[in-house]
This record gives structure tokens, sequence and C-alpha cells, in this order.
């Protein structure tokens, strides 16, 4: 069985915890924006880059990565 690699220590956890969260909450606000001003589903797509940065950054949090 592969070693899994923790190379973040407590002050790098942290910085990608607040990155998560807060690129998270900018995707949830946007999505909430986008579909209360009426706009089509087409224009949701500019979301994906918000939730991406999030998901990566809990990952690594999660990860010790």
């Amino acid at each position: 069985m592969a070693a899994i690699a923790r190379n973040l220590g407590v002050s790098g956890r942290r910085q990608r915890l607040l990155m998560g969260v807060a690129f998270m909450a900018i995707a949830v606000v946007g999505a909430a924006l986008l579909v209360a001003s009426g706009l089509p589903r087409g224009a949701r797509v500019a979301l994906f880059l918000p939730f991406y940065v999030g998901a990566v950054g809990l990952w690594q949090y999660r990860d010790h990565t």
C-alpha cells in the first residue's frame, strides 16, 4: 500500500480551509443571484471556476496535501 504524502502544516491547512469556504460561499451567492435574476441556464457555467477552486481547497484541507 502506498503512503499518503501529508505536507501541509497548520497554517497551510487553515489557508486552504478559508479559501475553500470563501470560494464556495461566492459560488453559492453567485448561483442564487443568477437564478433570481432569471438569466438563462447557460450563464451558470461561469460558476464552474469558483465551485472548482472551493472544492479543491476543501479537499486539500481534508487530505493535508
